[in-house]
Formats: structure tokens, C-alpha cells, sequence
């Protein structure tokens, strides 16, 4: 990864800054604020934690930050690529040590929670568009051999708290925009009174777009009611809805991308478009046995209504077997989580132990249309035609877990997990019209997914771990629903992968500060790939063996005259061992080599921030983000540059009384950097490349006022 001059020189004062000794910086021991993150045996620190995992706290999401993407403030988290496709027809393109990197629209490989409820579907497939960043309280990253125990699909871990009330009633708004015609607007109430604490809080988020047809809109309400009982228990409800209408601006091939990043003809000559409707809510139980002994109870349930306007030529749709270019889907979805933690002894020693029983179920009402009216020579293109598709999905998971973490002595601590994750899908189909067969069909997918650590604690202020762990992924129902030869029916050919992970790290608490580094090796057997992607229809096959060899570092600082560091590097080589072909059967050009590198996934990432932070008054700051080259298809010929990108910020912090004011100026892509921010794999006609904002601005202010 090659970095611009102005990067650099950002890279090097940063790390000379964090060389300091520590009455240099004025630091303290413990400037950096004692934090937890949340594990099934309960908050721990992540000093103790022996694995990756990084805390994002809800302030530093929204100091300076339009608050609309994870990608605007997860930069500092080491492992993870969060890309904006600036197409909000698809999410963020999200990816943990390379898992979900091939994800053509959500997100995939990555397990995603919001307040303990799963954003991710018993299938595998999740997404972040209803994640409120400004209510959040927090965002924690798990990274390593220790994801496996969430279950299916689970190469990292993402997980988002919503903020408890606390004091008198707290009123807020908050105002924001930028360039494109962007703006966010927001209304917050949160409080407590007695045994009972609510946050509530609503946004509504506008843009015009930076290319053509890639306007959106999105509104969330989220909500949290917390109540304490008088016997000692707890009782929290949440509850979140989303609306998302976003045209979909489609990719771009290397000339249109070179010529003109900013038009998208194809998605203006179909009208691509998608709308989403989500509801959901939760219940959470947390009840103490007794001194030693606890149970956790969450139950949840929710629906989920998607429908996709597609660019599939109406030639195409003459097929009989053609499922059409109009996605409808009507998903409703629930489960059920029971947890039971004790804190015992063996051999006089801490024992502290998890076990539990998750299920999830889904229910899909799968249709698919025509996108288009009239004859087939002269079509209205962008409308709902003829029905093509008809089925009913069902996936359900049934997983029991367990987990002890042992203290055998002073320094040493043991920790091991289980689960036993099994996945099971269902289709009936209900369109059997002349060749088009009747393609019901079932499939079960399980593995058993240990995971085992042992931490060191070779002085106060410095940890060393090593941890092991197999996860597995099962394909998605959207990986599921269409096959590369054009037939109808599901893919149920396709194989879940099994990963296997080695990591080593250590955590050094160091100038006030904190160090992370780790070593890890992930290897993949049956890899599911993109096998072909034309006109936003995906199928995918398994590829053999991966491997994934990457390093990670991480730097966390703050001195008691609140300046801010931040750095997170990660090199990243993730390769396939053996060779296929892409797009199957083999052919002309299109033989995958052993070696090749696995596209979406950049070998080196970079992230470096220095801002001045005080609880009050005037605030600045400075990023730079850096991503090396990235391939988009299997056979590495087609590639998006690398880049390394500045952005600085400014604002004024005011509290008066019981007033709180706040305002910001921002801008982002200071050099005005021409660059792809993310690319479609395997995109068939070549059109691989979603071109990344140019110079943009956002300015905002914020008032709140306690009763």
C-alpha cells in the first residue's frame, strides 16, 4: 500500500506523538477510561479478554459525524473494512479478517446484533440499516477463534447497545447536512424515574446522491425501556422500525468509471430501486438466583418487507425458468435466547460458567415479477409485470452452548467453549407452470464449533493469549435462490464452509494508553464464492480450500489534557489454495489459480487520528484512512487502486446550566481523491467499481436541555 506524502507525514506524527514519554503528553496511568464489553459470561474489560475485541463509545460515533454510517466512525478498529457504497439500495459492504468481503449487497460472514436481539438471520444474512447511531451507547467488534461461539455465519462479531436513560428527562435535537443534498435530523427524550429508565429517540435522513439515481431516504425509530423490579430483577424492552427508499445507482465498468464516476445510465434507463420495511421488538429477563447463579431470558420477534427493482434485459425473462427482475420479500422472524451463568470453584480456584439454549426462525414469502409492461419490443422498463415467482422459505436454528473460564493460578486463566449450531431450510414451491418443475426441497447444515484460550498475565499492564476455534457458514436463502445454469429452485448443491482459527496476540497497557497486536491464521475448507453476478442477480459455488494469514495493531491514547490518538493498522493476505473456475464449468480465461488472492478484501488498511477532545468548549481533529489495491474478480484481473484519504473537523462544546449546545464543521476527502470506495465481485459484465464521494462537507449543531 502506497501512501501520499500527506499521509505519511499525518502517520508519522501520529506515531512520534504516541513515542512521547508519558510527562511529555501529560499523560497519567489510566487517562484512557476503565470500559467493559459484553460477553455471555458478562462485562469484562477488554484488557482481560483473550481474543480481539474493540469498544466504540456512542459520543466518539457522533462527535463530528453526519451519524448515519458505521463506516463513519469504525475506521480505528483493527481487522475491520467497513466500506460506504454510497448505495443505500444495498448497506455497507462489511468484512472481519476478509469474512464477508464477497457480500453483494448486506452484510455476510458477520454475525450483527443490536441490543442482544440478531440483525443477522438464522440464514446467515444480516445488515446495519437499522442501527441508530444516535441513541447507541456503544459498538463492540469481536474479531477471532472466540466469534464461533455466536454460531452460523459468525467470522467476527458486531454488536450495538442502545443508551439507558438516566436523571431528569432529557429533551435533544439534532441537526445536520452536507453536500449532495444531505441532511439528518433527529428528536431524543430519555430519562429515569424511580425503578423505570427509557431512551427514545427518532431520525430522518435525506440525500440527493453524489452520482445520478442514487438518491435515499431512511427513517428509524428506536426505543429502550428498562424496569427494575423489586425483587432484584430486570426487565428491558427495545423496539426499532426502518424505512429505506433508495434508488439504486448500479456499478460501473473501468472505463465509465474513468470517464464519468458520476452518471449511472443503466440504473436510470430501469429505474433500480429498492424499499424497505422493518419492524422488530425485544424482551429481555434478567433475574439472580442467588450470590453464585443468574439466568438471562430474550425473546424477539419482527418483520421484514424488501422489494428490488432490478436491470435484467426483459430477452432475458423469455426463459421460462426465469424467476423475473423484481424481488418482492416478506420475512417475519423470532426467536428465543436462555442463558444460565454460575461463578463456582475448582481446586480453589474462579470458575466461572455459561451455558445455554438459542433458537431462531424465518419465514420467507419469496415472489419474483417482471420489470416491465407491454411488448417486448418496445417495453415500459422499471414496473411490476407478470408474476415468475412464487415460494415459501423456512430456516430455523437450534444451538446449545457452553462456556467455563478457569483461573488455575495467579497469571494463568483457561477459557473453552462449545456450540452446537444446526441450521435447517425449507422451500415450497408454489409456481409449477408447464417447465417450470415443481423445485420444493429441504437441507440441514450443523457442526460442532469449539473454541479454547490461554491468557498469561505476565505483569499488570501487559497480557499475552493464544486461542484456537472452528466456525462454520451456511449458505444464505440469497445464496440459495438462484442456479448459475438458469434453472429454477434453489442451489442446494451448495455446501456450508468450515473455518479453522489459530490467533496470538498481546495487550500492553502502555503510556496512559493502550497497545494491541495479533497474529492469526484462518483456514477455510469449500469457500462459498460468487460463481456468476449479472444485472444484481448473484449465484454462488463452493471453491476449496482459503487461507487467510494477517497481523493486526492497535493504539489507543488520551492525555489528561484530552488529546486523542488513534491507530489501527492491519496487513491482511488472504489467498485460495486450490484452483477452480469462475464462472463455472471451466472455459476460456476463466481458471482460478492456487495462489490467487481472494477479491474485496485489501492486503493492508490503515487508520491514524490525532484530535484535541476536552468535555467543553472549542474541539479539532484530523483521519487519515488508507486501503491498499483490490481485487474484484477470482481470476485477479480486474482491480480498484489503492488510496489513502484526509479529513479534518472542527466544533464548539457549550453546557450551560441545563443546557448542553454542540456544532461541528467537517470535511472529508480533503485532497478531493478520486477512488472506488468499494467493488461488486465477480460483477458478470464487468461493471465492478462504486466510485467513493469526492470533497464533501457537513456541518451540524445539536441542543438539549434537562428538565
Amino acid at each position: 500500500m502506497k501512501l501520499s506524502p500527506v499521509a505519511a507525514a499525518a502517520v508519522a506524527c501520529l506515531l512520534l506523538h504516541a513515542s512521547l514519554p508519558a510527562d511529555a503528553q501529560e499523560a497519567a496511568p489510566g487517562a484512557l477510561r476503565e470500559i467493559t464489553v459484553s460477553t455471555p459470561r458478562g462485562e469484562v474489560a477488554p484488557f482481560n479478554v483473550p481474543g480481539s475485541v474493540d469498544r466504540v463509545d456512542g459520543d466518539e460515533m457522533r462527535d463530528s459525524r453526519l451519524q448515519v454510517n458505521l463506516s463513519e466512525s469504525l475506521g480505528a478498529v483493527p481487522g475491520l473494512q467497513v466500506q460506504n457504497r454510497q448505495n443505500y439500495a444495498q448497506d455497507l459492504q462489511l468484512s472481519i479478517r476478509g469474512f464477508g468481503a464477497r457480500s453483494t449487497f448486506g452484510v455476510r460472514g458477520v454475525r450483527l446484533y443490536v441490543d442482544g436481539i440478531p440483525a443477522t438471520l438464522p440464514d446467515g444474512q444480516g445488515q446495519t440499516s437499522n442501527i441508530d447511531i444516535g441513541s447507541v451507547d456503544r459498538v463492540e467488534v469481536l474479531r477471532g477463534p472466540f466469534s464461533a461461539l455466536y454460531g452460523n455465519s459468525s467470522g467476527g462479531v458486531v454488536q450495538a447497545f442502545t443508551a439507558s436513560g438516566e436523571g431528569a428527562p432529557r429533551l435533544a435535537y439534532s441537526l445536520a447536512g452536507g453536500s449532495f443534498g444531505t441532511w439528518r435530523q433527529s428528536l431524543q427524550l430519555s430519562g429515569s424515574q424511580g425503578a423505570v429508565d427509557y431512551m427514545l429517540d427518532a431520525s430522518r435522513f435525506r440525500t440527493d446522491g453524489w452520482r445520478e439515481h442514487s438518491a435515499a431516504r431512511r427513517d428509524i425509530a428506536n426505543g429502550k425501556l428498562g424496569v427494575a423490579l423489586d425483587n432484584g430483577d430486570k426487565l428491558t424492552l427495545v423496539m426499532n422500525s426502518v424505512r429505506i427508499d433508495a434508488q439504486d445507482p448500479l456499478g460501473l465498468t473501468a472505463d465509465q468509471y474513468a470517464l464519468a464516476p458520476r452518471n449511472a445510465p443503466l440504473a436510470t434507463q430501469y429505474n433500480t430501486r429498492k424499499t424497505v420495511e422493518q419492524t422488530q421488538a425485544g424482551l429481555l429477563y434478567e433475574r439472580r438466583i442467588d450470590a453464585t447463579q443468574a439466568l438471562r431470558l430474550m425473546v424477539y420477534g419482527g418483520e421484514r418487507k424488501t422489494t428490488q427493482y432490478q436491470s435484467i434485459p426483459p430477452s432475458a425473462q423469455q426463459n421460462p425458468l426465469h424467476a423475473g427482475g423484481v424481488i418482492d420479500l416478506s420475512r417475519q422472524y423470532g426467536g428465543i435466547d436462555l442463558r444460565w451463568s454460575a461463578a463456582l470453584q475448582l481446586a480453589d480456584r474462579p470458575l466461572d460458567v455459561v451455558a445455554g439454549l438459542g433458537y431462531d426462525n424465518l419465514r420467507e414469502k419469496r415472489r419474483g415479477y417482471e420489470n416491465y409492461l407491454g411488448p417486448l419490443a418496445n417495453p415500459v422498463l422499471g414496473v411490476q409485470g407478470r408474476l415468475r415467482r412464487n415460494e415459501l422459505n423456512t430456516v430455523w436454528n437450534l444451538d446449545p452452548y457452553a462456556q467455563a473460564t478457569w483461573r488455575l493460578a495467579e497469571r494463568w486463566t483457561l477459557e473453552a467453549g462449545v456450540r452446537r449450531s444446526s441450521v435447517h431450510f425449507d422451500s415450497q414451491d408454489r409456481y409449477i407452470i408447464g417447465t417450470n418443475r415443481d423445485d420444493s426441497g429441504s437441507a440441514r447444515y450443523s457442526k460442532t464449533l469449539p473454541v479454547a484460550s490461554l491468557r498469561y498475565q505476565a505483569t499488570p499492564d501487559l497480557a499475552l493469549y493464544g486461542s484456537v476455534g472452528r466456525g462454520f457458514e451456511t449458505p444464505t436463502l440469497n445464496e440459495l435462490s438462484y442456479r448459475a445454469n438458469g434453472a429454477s429452485g434453489l442451489n442446494f448443491a451448495l455446501r456450508p464452509s468450515v473455518n479453522d482459527s489459530l490467533e496470538v496476540g498481546a495487550k500492553a497497557r502502555l503510556a496512559g494508553g493502550l497497545l494491541t497486536a495479533a497474529l492469526f491464521q484462518t483456514r477455510t475448507r469449500d469457500e462459498i464464492v460468487t460463481d456468476t453476478n449479472v444485472g444484481g442477480r448473484a449465484t454462488f459455488q463452493n471453491a476449496g480450500r482459503t487461507r487467510r494469514n494477517g497481523f493486526e495493531l492497535g493504539w489507543q491514547h488520551e492525555t489528561a489534557s484530552h488529546w486523542r490518538t488513534q491507530l489501527a493498522y492491519t496487513l491482511l493476505d488472504a489467498t485460495y489454495r486450490d484452483a477452480f473456475c469462475s464462472p463455472s464449468p471451466c472455459g476460456t480465461g476463466n481458471a482460478v489459480a492456487a495462489g490467487n488472492r481472494i477479491p474485496g478484501i485489501a492486503r493492508q488498511s490503515l487508520f491514524a487520528s490525532l484530535g484535541w477532545v476536552p468535555p467543553e468548549g472549542w474541539r479539532a481533529g484530523a483521519e487519515v484512512r488508507a486501503l491498499g489495491r483490490i481485487l474484484a474478480n477470482d481470476v485477479n484481473t480486474a482491480v480498484a487502486s489503492g488510496y489513502a484519504v484526509a479529513a479534518v473537523y472542527a466544533g464548539y462544546l457549550k453546557k450551560w446550566e441545563r443546557w448542553e449546545f454542540n456544532a461541528f464543521a467537517r470535511v472529508d476527502n480533503l485532497f478531493d481523491r478520486r477512488y472506488a470506495g468499494s467493488v461488486i465481485v465477480n460483477e458478470g459484465n464487468g461493471r465492478f467499481y462504486e466510485p467513493a464521494l469526492g470533497r464533501n462537507w457537513t456541518l451540524g449543531l445539536s441542543g438539549a436541555y434537562r428538565f
